[in-house]
Formats: C-alpha cells, structure tokens, sequence
C-alpha cells in the first residue's frame, strides 16, 4: 500500500483531480488538474515544482568511498571534483545495465546516490574487502525539482545560496529559510532546472518558501504526466519502459548495455577494473547490436488515417508506454517504447529501439499506430535526440 511522502500534506490539498500513482511504494501526483497541460507549460515556460522524493537515496562515506563508486558506475571517479554530479549506469558482470542514477561528490569521501530501483544490496556487496559505509537515507532526505525558465529566479528569491555560481551538473549547499539544502543543477526535463535535498522533517517548510517567493514566477506543482512529456522531449530514458534493468530482465533481449542505450559516452574502458569492464571493452570493439534513438513520427500520415474514417486528428495528451513495432523494408527492425506529442516542438515523437542497421541518424522507418481500432503504419526519421535542447539549459540564467 502506498504511502505519502514528506510533501503530503501540500501536494494532497493542492491534487484537484486526486489521480495519482504509485511511485516506489509512494503517492505520487499524475496530474493535479483534470489535464495536465498547464503542469507542462510551467515547466516549459515558468517554474515548476516536482515532488521527487520517493528516488532511492543512498549516502557513501568513509576511506574507500571513492574507490567503491569507482569499482561500480561506468565512469572514472579520479576525474570527479567536489561539488559536481554525475549522471552514470552501473552494470552487471555481464555489462548489462543495471540502473541509471546521478552521483553527487559532497566531500573527498561522501557521495550522494540516487537509483530508480534499490539497490542497497548490491552497493554492499560491490564494498566486500574496502572501508566504506553505505546508508540507506531514501526516507530521511527528501528532494524537489524546480525545473523551467524562471526556477533561477525563484531560487534568488528563495534561497541563501550561490545560485548564479552554480553550473549545469554542480551542487552547492545553502539554506532555504532556516533548512540546510543541497541544490544541484539537474533534473529530468531537458530545461534550465535544479534538484534540492533536504531533511524530511523540514520538507514542509522548504516547499512553503519556494512557493510564496515563486508566486511572482508562476510557480506550479507539476506531476508525473507533465514531467514524462517533458522527458520524452529530453530524449531521456525511463527505466521499465525504455529499458530494463539487467536484474529484473525474463530474458536476454530484455537487458541492455549503456552502448545500445547511446551512453557510450560515459563509459570510461581505459579506467581501472570496475563491474562488467571486460564486457563492454568487447562490445566497444565490435559496436553495439541496436541502440536506442529518436523517431520523428509523419503528422500528416496520421492526419489522412484519421480523415479517411471521417475523424478530426487526435494528438496524444499523455506520453504513451506501449511499445509499438517499427517496420522497415517489410521486416520489423526494433520497437518504439514511449511516444509523445510535443507542445513545443509541435511533432509526434518516440523513442525507440532500433536494429545497427537501421538506426543511422536520416533513416525512413514505419511505426505503426491505431486509429479507432484499426492498425496502420506511418513514416518516421530516426533523428538525434534530444529532440528539444534549449541553450537555457546549460547557460548562465539570465538576472
């Protein structure tokens, strides 16, 4: 049975339409109106709070520390300074994608963790042999995103902290009323946005802050429909829809490696050994099998399927999770796992996994779709994602 996390009490009295999911054992907020469109143009165009909180939090301390985060994620610790996030996977023996998270370094010897899925267990068992302490804070720190254009601003007004110094993928430590937080320049919307951590305790008093000091901003709570649209945009990965993770996978084709899901980038082979090192060494030899990539679905093909029923075109309000076949030359070359309409952007988009073959950037493709009951196939383009990328992300939030 799901329970309510720290921010409870305001997000139950703000949830106008009272349809939530479970996330992690947790309330979590699809949508607070009957339609979460005005959630996604505060994220788009303002400032939006998102109440992420029920992430699996983990607190790495002690001697070894460093050398343990090293043995397991995919990416070099010796180049990870203080005060800087990483966003990373970590792997089975096997190279399979475990888990996807951030690691913020807080100290020489304290990191911060966050996963989609727990994964105490296999943190303590990758520390047999180093001194190291690894404490499961998931239910004493609590977290916000504040994500959109004006979210600087709101932290101006909020907060006692370095936030014009703070860059893209860097936390620093403040205060937000009489709270000590952490706030990073992260999130999950591809936007200008940050992530603040805070004790549970004092979880209410921080989103009171923000909210009152965000008010001239057009701060708006935002909920999971909005946020999985925004994401989608981002082209950022899901886990359970996207990909799986190696350990609950029924079967091979069910496990990926950080190659096929396009994050080769951030696998550093020439490091010293960590988890499933000798695995993707061979796959970065030889090259992946299939990767995950953008489609940008024809609009006016599914607009004819819809005039020849004699229907007006519908454009999805919610990301869809169904994974649809993807076709090309008459044989089916991968799946799309998410698809979206961007507001923004003003196309239908997926994404997908697709076959080495056919995933090159240009590509024509076929994905199929439904019109009132009826399954047909239009044209798409496998594209680069992300699909919407605005300079605000990375720069300097403007005074």
């Amino acid at each position: 049975m799901s329970i309510g996390t720290a921010f409870h009490p305001r997000t139950l009295a703000l949830c106008e339409s009272l349809n939530y999911r479970d996330w992690s054992g947790y309330y979590a907020v699809s949508a607070y109106e009957a339609h979460h469109e005005h959630e996604y143009n505060a994220i788009r165009n303002a400032a939006a709070l998102i109440d992420i909180s029920p992430l699996f939090k983990y607190r790495v301390t002690g001697p070894d520390a460093s050398r343990l985060v090293d043995r397991v994620i995919t990416r070099d610790v010796r180049r990870m300074d203080v005060g800087q996030v990483w966003y990373t996977p970590w792997c089975d023996e096997s190279g399979k994608v475990i888990d996807d998270g951030t690691v913020s370094r807080l100290g020489e010897q304290t990191f911060r963790w966050t996963a989609a899925d727990p994964s105490l267990r296999w943190f303590r068992l990758n520390a047999a042999g180093l001194d190291v302490t690894v404490e499961d804070i998931s239910e004493t720190v609590a977290a916000l995103a504040l994500q959109g254009p004006t979210s600087a601003q709101v932290l101006r007004a909020a907060a006692d902290a370095d936030i014009d110094g703070l860059r893209y993928f860097r936390v620093t430590s403040g205060r937000i009323g009489r709270v000590a937080v952490d706030i990073s320049r992260t999130g999950y919307t591809g936007d200008l946005g940050y992530e603040i951590w805070m004790p549970a305790a004092s979880a209410l008093d921080v989103w009171d802050a923000l909210m009152q000091a965000g008010a001239p901003f057009d701060i708006k709570p935002a909920g999971m429909l909005a946020l999985d649209v925004a994401r989608v945009e981002a082209g950022l990965l899901l886990i359970d829809v996207d990909f799986n993770s190696s350990r609950k996978a029924l079967i091979e084709s069910q496990k990926y490696t950080p190659f096929e899901m396009g994050l080769g980038r951030l696998v550093t082979i020439e490091k010293g050994p960590f988890v499933g090192r000798r695995a993707l060494a061979d796959e970065q030899r030889r090259g992946p099998s299939r990767m995950i990539v953008g489609l940008q679905i024809d609009w006016t093909e599914v607009e004819a399927l819809y005039d020849e029923v004699g229907l007006a075109p519908v454009a999805p309000a919610a990301a869809s999770r169904v994974a649809v076949p993807v076709v090309r030359d008459g044989q089916q070359v991968g799946r799309a796992t998410t698809t979206a309409w961007s507001p923004t952007l003003k196309r239908l988009i997926a994404l997908a996994t697709i076959d080495a073959s056919s995933c090159a950037e240009g590509t024509r493709v076929t994905v199929e779709v439904t019109v009132e009951a009826t399954r047909h196939y239009v044209g798409a383009t496998v594209v680069r994602t992300p699909f919407f990328n605005p300079a605000r992300k990375t720069g300097t939030p403007p005074l």
